[in-house]
């Protein structure tokens, strides 16, 4: 675990660089081999506004990665945070502790706002209105989104109390792992279903991108599941009645148009239904 968390304290850019094609490249030739859903429109042109708006995630995130640092050496040198001010522990279990609450803070949390709160479901929406969800879905945020996310990271370095280390392995994991459950993979049904208790899997999380109330607002977690069925937000749903995108925004050809995703936040305010009044 030791040379673990000292590799990700001093990786690379072009290694981070690597994880995040990496896992799109594998997830993608995984999805040609065992479809969730047979593909019916073309992966390449689906994938244009994803991969901009990966592209605008790293610019927005560039740049304000030095505070993530600033704010991990300042924590770790006052021994400030969750994580240090538990009794001492196994650095294998200081690790997990701090990935979980990482990922309770900077994803569970942050995704939960993003559904209650008017002006960041909107912003949300960009993600939400993929008609065709696949591993390419798992970076599609506006880029106003990217900020919101990369405060509440910031917040999570803060309270958590997370060295360098713990950091960057917790962001490689969260995008290798949102890659995963956004895949458009078929896992046996069993397998999925037993993995879902630990971490999201893609049934899991796909639940989540059903296109009416009460599952749009369900399933919440990136990493780890437990927050899901600790706060009371997991829901399932049978993987061949999920129906992608969101009621209140039908309009494909918009959803799929990188002017149209950058103007959606702008629109008025529409939550999705609930599944009764779409007799779903």
């Amino acid at each position: 675990m030791e040379q673990i968390i000292d590799y990700f304290e001093n990786i690379p850019t072009l290694h981070r660089s690597l994880i995040l094609v990496g896992g799109i490249t594998f997830f993608w030739i995984l999805e040609g081999m065992a479809p969730l859903f047979n593909v019916k429109y073309k992966k390449w042109k689906h994938a244009v506004p994803n991969l901009f708006f990966t592209l605008t995630t790293i610019i927005v995130n560039f740049p304000l990665a030095f505070l993530l640092l600033k704010t991990s050496d300042w924590v770790v040198a006052n021994d400030f945070g969750i994580i240090n001010w538990l009794p001492p522990m196994p650095l294998w279990l200081y690790a997990l502790l701090g990935l979980m609450l990482l990922d309770l803070i900077g994803a569970y949390l942050a995704h939960w706002a993003e559904h209650r709160i008017k002006p960041l479901w909107m912003v949300h929406l960009v993600h939400h209105s993929d008609h065709h969800v696949d591993t390419t879905t798992a970076n599609r945020h506006h880029p106003l989104e990217s900020l919101v996310r990369y405060v509440f990271t910031l917040i999570g370095v803060f309270v958590v109390g997370a060295p360098v280390g713990i950091i960057m392995l917790y962001q490689s994991l969260s995008v290798v792992l949102s890659q995963f459950n956004h895949a458009n993979i078929k896992l046996p049904v069993k397998v999925d279903r037993y993995l879902s208790w630990f971490l999201v899997s893609p049934d899991m999380h796909k639940v989540h991108h059903h296109y009416v109330l009460p599952y749009t607002d369900s399933n919440y977690g990136n990493i780890f599941s437990i927050w899901d069925r600790l706060f009371g937000t997991y829901r399932y749903k049978e993987r061949d009645t999920i129906i992608y995108g969101v009621d209140t925004f039908p309009d494909e050809n918009e959803n799929s148009s990188i002017k149209g995703l950058l103007r959606q936040p702008f629109h008025k305010y529409r939550r999705p239904t609930t599944a009764a009044s779409n007799q779903d």
